[in-house]
């Protein structure tokens, strides 16, 4: 059975109601916008860096990301610095359902509190090893999966990097053989983590700053595929938050 584009989005809505957890505290408040970009050309990520032989084509104001014959992983940085309280927005599609993997990391900073372009890091070419078990630390949610050792994953993991500590899991962000635009948000407030696909929310976690070392504050976000991966990408907005979520004040010390 061929499932078409429209018969998909109606099944997201569909399932788009079932939730792992109760959202009772609502979706955080936004505060002053300090980043946007609509990833609508070349011109517009100029100043991004690109770790892996990962290639971006722009169209229909998209920016695609891919790599060129599957060649390999890529983590594609944003040159901005975020501070330890914000909420991130962006639109996605997958373009090529048969296989990928794509991550978000967030918090990112070298693991002596350098920032992660320090020319003193080893150098990084998209080979998993240099950010999970390497000289970052970071936080990490993998919202897609569908790796070839293991199709059609049915669930979102958080983790905690150098350590690839597993911190949560909860139900798939975006399905295998979706080709629907899906919304993504992210929401760190203070040490905790909440990620929302298509307003369902698959993560809320608080790090206890104990179990796995120190919570992460600010750092860098960058976007990360396997190599079968071909999404395309718009509207990346992060916000700095500036209200409480059950109680806990995410307003940035000045």
């Amino acid at each position: 059975m061929i499932l078409t584009a429209s018969l998909w989005l109606g099944l997201q809505m569909l399932f788009s109601s079932v939730t792992a957890f109760p959202d009772t505290a609502g979706p955080a408040e936004k505060g002053r916008l300090i980043y946007q970009n609509r990833f609508a050309g070349q011109q517009d990520v100029k100043n991004w860096v690109m770790e892996g032989p990962g290639e971006l084509k722009f169209k229909d104001g998209w920016m695609e990301m891919y790599s060129p014959g599957k060649k390999w992983d890529h983590v594609f940085w944003c040159p901005e610095y975020f501070p330890g309280s914000f909420t991130a927005k962006w639109e996605m599609q997958n373009l090529d359902t048969s296989a990928g993997l794509v991550i978000i990391f967030f918090s990112a900073n070298g693991d002596k509190g350098q920032d992660i372009f320090d020319p003193g890091l080893p150098k990084r070419d998209g080979t998993f090893k240099y950010y999970n078990r390497g000289q970052i630390n970071e936080y990490h949610i993998s919202y897609y999966s569908n790796n070839p050792k293991d199709p059609d994953r049915s669930s979102t993991n958080l983790r905690k990097d150098p350590q690839f500590a597993l911190l949560q899991t909860g139900p798939a962000g975006i399905p295998a053989a979706s080709i629907a635009v899906h919304r993504i948000r992210l929401v760190k407030a203070g040490s905790r983590i909440i990620l929302y696909a298509d307003e369902r929310k698959v993560i809320d976690y608080t790090d206890d700053g104990k179990t796995y070392g120190r919570a992460y504050a600010g750092g860098r976000i960058g976007f990360r595929q396997m190599r079968w991966t071909h999404f395309r990408y718009r509207n990346f907005r992060v916000w700095r938050n500036t209200e409480t979520i059950q109680g806990e004040s995410v307003k940035k010390k000045k």
